[in-house]
């Protein structure tokens, strides 16, 4: 199956939470691709479909929160494709994808 993805991303390992809007409760996770286009999440109880997220990781010592909607559902985890992300989290990601050598 091809690629259909706009952005290209880089494997990015991290320790992560997600919260679904209108919910408090953060759920522990971990991210295993990353791109500006958006993150592949890795847990044991993801989301349903079509559901708003907010991932929140550390980047040094920059808190991060990438929101966007669940558009893919596997085994182990989920996809979340990014709404309109600040300055400062595109500026991370383009970072981390720079250093990983993608183009």
């Amino acid at each position: 199956m091809a690629d259909k993805r706009k952005f290209s991303r880089v494997e990015f390992r991290t320790a992560a939470t997600f919260v679904c809007k209108g919910d408090t409760t953060a759920v522990a996770c971990e991210t295993r691709d990353l791109g500006l286009g958006g993150v592949f999440v890795e847990c044991a109880a993801p989301p349903t479909f079509g559901a708003e997220v907010s991932v929140h990781l550390q980047r040094g010592g920059d808190a991060l929160v990438l929101s966007g909607v669940v558009r893919w559902l596997g085994p182990g985890g989920f996809g979340v494709q990014f709404g309109l992300l600040g300055a400062r989290e595109t500026h991370a990601i383009t970072e981390i994808v720079r250093l990983a050598g993608a183009t």
